[in-house]
């Protein structure tokens, strides 16, 4: 919604007092426009949703800070471009963190077959969790060993796609084995 020139400043204004019905209006009014335009950059709905209910957040926390110049709506869309950007570096960051410590992580004997066999169910119950499609191109990345490229071939997809499924089954498998990250290294390096 834009507000004219007069309510824009009388929005900004309460919302910097605090009102928490003006926060509320800006918030069902912009809510899902920042969805849609923050899930250009990020293409997954879920993630995309966090980043606008983070964006709510800080700016009703910075409230008394805020000076805007040019109107609430350029502000929330600037915040949205801005965390969609930082959270893409994250995600980079992170993938190439875990690939380089698979790379260089030394493999150990695991003893404890009940920790293997603790760690294999969890394994498949996190594959299991995965939504079908997702679930089949974490196996042909992981256990196939094939390139995004290959793997976009053989399905059909196009290789943003194969990326954007995968980041969602480590996403998955990063949750269900937080736990086993150590021994999940180990894992993985002993099936390659």
């Amino acid at each position: 919604m834009k507000y004219t020139g007069v309510e824009e400043k009388q929005v900004i204004t309460q919302v910097v007092t605090g009102d928490l019905k003006t926060f509320e209006m800006v918030f069902r009014d912009y809510y899902k426009p920042l969805v849609r335009y923050g899930n250009t950059f990020l293409k997954d709905s879920d993630e995309t949703e966090d980043v606008v209910q983070q964006v709510f957040v800080s700016l009703w926390e910075k409230r008394t800070q805020l000076d805007i110049h040019t109107s609430i709506r350029a502000v929330l869309y600037k915040s949205v471009q801005n965390a969609c950007l930082n959270k893409i570096k994250h995600l980079k960051v992170r993938d190439t963190y875990a690939e380089e410590m698979m790379a260089v992580a030394v493999p150990e004997e695991t003893s404890d077959p009940v920790q293997v066999n603790e760690l294999n169910e969890r394994i498949q119950q996190a594959l299991e969790s995965m939504p079908e499609q997702c679930g089949r191109i974490f196996k042909m990345s992981r256990f196939e060993q094939l390139r995004y490229q290959e793997i976009a071939d053989q399905l059909g997809l196009s290789v943003k796609t194969v990326e954007n499924q995968m980041g969602k089954a480590l996403k998955i498998v990063r949750e269900e084995l937080k736990d086993y990250l150590p021994i999940l290294i180990l894992f993985f390096i002993q099936t390659l």
